[in-house]
């Protein structure tokens, strides 16, 4: 715990940490917020006057304020889960509370993933489409795809090495932005009038495209998310404190293109101030850092996907997928099913959108939804904590409104592609919530005995050499919570399907908690000698390779005298080998004969199928195959009992 300790220490290091690593998407908005802005409005029939310029400066600034600072910077950084932040981890700080709480999570876990593919395709395109204004002929796309191809290639390497990098270039990235907005400001400081909540709330309620333009206020905020989401790899002190100067930065740099907007009246659709503001001279410069920027602000993006999906698979929100750790860096990990995932849906987008002005209607819409889940989660979390109801409720009101006012703003962008991330966010619904529904059926069948009643046939069964010996140690891994039950589908095994006669009988039961890091374990001796029960108590964010953790703790039993594992066999023990070890998986399976409703029989269908695309039990606990059986048993036993037959006279 030491080491989130320091982490919230704040310190320089801690600080240009931040900036490489929090900032990367709502830094890179100031290429595309503006533009979306504008083009909402010129399109609709309107000039971009003083009016709609301070009006939409106004509303951003104050959305920047209101939902980044006050809503995740305030608020949101509190709720911290031992130092880790993220919808998952805040899920397991409330899920106790309520049973429905599971619902908000899973939306707003899917819609972060469906946001994780739209944000590498506008960022990159969106930076390189400014080499248009200096060479009209370029093609952007062939360009866009290679990088975006890159960077998901080398995910399977590691970033240790590039990531000590992002802190240094977004600092650069932040201050250029500063430059350019103050360079402009300077040239008209009436623009702060749009510091005055005045101008966005006229906007809001005179003018008639009020949504439309909310639509894109909104990209101004869309990596708030991520405040929280990384606080566990900076610290919620580094992330308040840099988080003044990445603002500060941000509304000088939105300041500064209202003023072009001002200085230039006759808006085309074609421009983007962000760029049209840079001098000739600086404007490559400028495309390559906005890239650099780009592919920080996807990088962050996609190792966030990685945590959210490993966290979901330890919650038991997705299926058993294969994570590899490319390097020692905290935090560090890859999950190759999601990046091949990302980078094809990344392309398809691409292709589909093919400039940044298409793509900002499918951007926003996913993510508006993981802002209100996000908000109730928080407010549950306010009740766990005992916080006064009137706050609660204030908070809820506050942010309730104004993110779903947001909300419809985006739906307006439905025709325009955001039906794709609610297509994509919808498919990777169905996937979580599959999983977790189907979780809670199996749970309803399985049948739990006293496992007391078994202890003399265990006893018995262990020292029956009429019976061939299966294993020295025999290990079955358990869902009991209680170490006085058992699955009967385990007894069944062990004394029915095939007796199996084993010098110690080793139950194992893995316990996913609250906390992000445990790694604790409590041995109970059932039967002195012969049944043996390990808990294994796991942080969410813990990989659960149970052979080394088991191989662990035997060894530390062994140490310790507390159990004896040399073979039993005359010939092995004489020479004190160690017995061979076992493990047996009951793998569930739906009979023909399953009363099941259609949705709980649909549910369970999808729920298979997804199981035979991921890990099998054994790879996903990192099991050594050969020393793993398998059993299929009937998720339903049926008995005689549920069969009626006529006996017909001879």
């Amino acid at each position: 715990m030491s080491n989130h300790k320091n982490l919230n220490a704040l310190s320089a290091g801690g600080l240009l940490v931040s900036l490489g690593i929090v900032y990367g998407d709502i830094g890179t908005s100031p290429i595309y917020t503006l533009k979306a802005i504008f083009n909402a409005a010129v399109t609709g029939g309107q000039a971009v006057d003083e009016n709609l310029v301070l009006g939409a400066l106004s509303c951003i600034i104050w959305t920047l304020t209101l939902q980044t600072t006050v809503k995740y910077v305030v608020i949101t950084l509190r709720a911290d889960n031992k130092g880790e932040g993220g919808i998952f981890s805040l899920y397991s700080l409330v899920r106790k509370n309520a049973k429905w709480l599971v619902l908000p999570a899973v939306i707003g876990g899917c819609a972060l993933l469906a946001d994780g593919i739209i944000t590498p395709s506008i960022t990159v395109t969106s930076a390189i489409e400014g080499l248009k204004l200096k060479f009209p002929e370029v093609q952007v796309i062939p360009i866009v795809l290679a990088i975006i191809t890159v960077l998901f290639v080398i995910q399977q390497f590691g970033t240790d090495l590039v990531g000590k990098l992002f802190g240094p270039v977004m600092f650069l990235w932040f201050g250029t932005l500063g430059a350019l907005g103050i360079y402009f400001v300077a040239q008209d400081l009436t623009i702060f009038r749009a510091l005055n909540p005045y101008y966005a709330v006229n906007l809001l309620i005179n003018n008639p495209l009020a949504l439309l333009i909310l639509g894109g206020v909104f990209l101004c905020t869309t990596g708030a998310e991520a405040l929280y989401s990384d606080m566990g790899h900076c610290g919620r002190k580094n992330i308040r404190v840099s988080w003044i100067f990445v603002k500060l930065m941000l509304i000088l740099n939105y300041l500064g293109q209202g003023v072009w907007a001002l200085q230039h009246g006759n808006y085309d659709v074609h421009d983007n101030p962000f760029f049209k503001m840079v001098p000739g001279q600086y404007l490559l410069f400028l495309v390559g850092l906005a890239t650099c920027a780009a592919v920080i602000a996807s990088q962050a993006m996609i190792t966030g996907s990685f945590t959210l999906i490993s966290e979901a698979v330890r919650l038991n929100l997705w299926p058993k997928v294969r994570i590899n750790y490319p390097s020692n860096q905290k935090g560090q990990i890859y999950v190759p099913s999601i990046n091949w995932i990302l980078w094809a849906g990344c392309i398809t987008i691409v292709l589909i959108f093919k400039s940044s002005s298409r793509m900002e209607g499918a951007y926003g819409l996913a993510i508006n939804l993981t802002f209100l889940a996000t908000t109730i989660l928080v407010a549950a979390y306010m009740k766990r904590k005992k916080i006064p109801v009137y706050i609660i409720v204030i908070f809820l009101t506050v942010y309730g409104l104004l993110e779903s006012t947001f909300l419809i703003g985006n739906m307006a962008k439905f025709f325009h592609g955001g039906w794709v991330t609610v297509m994509i966010g919808s498919l990777l619904f169905t996937v979580m919530w599959s999983w977790y529904v189907a979780r809670k059926i199996k749970n309803r069948f399985v049948k739990y005995v006293e496992i007391e009643d078994y202890y003399q046939i265990i006893n018995e069964l262990s020292s029956d050499i009429s019976v061939p010996k299966y294993s020295s140690q025999l290990v079955y891994l358990t869902s009991a919570n209680f170490k006085t039950e058992i699955e009967s589908k385990i007894i069944y095994s062990i004394i029915q399907k095939e007796p199996k006669r084993a010098d110690v009988y080793w139950l194992v039961h893995v316990d996913v908690v609250d906390e992000p890091f445990t790694r604790d374990y409590k041995v109970e001796f059932l039967i002195p000698g012969k049944l043996i029960r390990i808990d294994f108590k796991l942080g969410f964010r813990v990989e659960q390779r149970v052979n080394l953790l088991y191989r662990k703790v035997i060894e530390e039993l062994v140490k310790n005298g507390e159990v004896d594992i040399t073979s039993q066999y005359t010939s092995l023990n004489k020479h004190k080998i160690a017995g061979d070890f076992r493990f047996v998986l009951l793998e569930k399976h739906l009979s023909r004969f399953s009363k099941l409703s259609f949705y709980e029989q649909t549910i369970m269908d999808y729920y298979f199928v997804l199981k035979r695309l991921s890990l099998s039990e054994e790879r996903s606990f990192g099991l050594d195959s050969s020393y793993v059986d398998v059993e299929k048993v009937p998720l339903i036993f049926v008995t005689p009992d549920d069969i009626e037959m006529n006996r017909l006279p001879v």
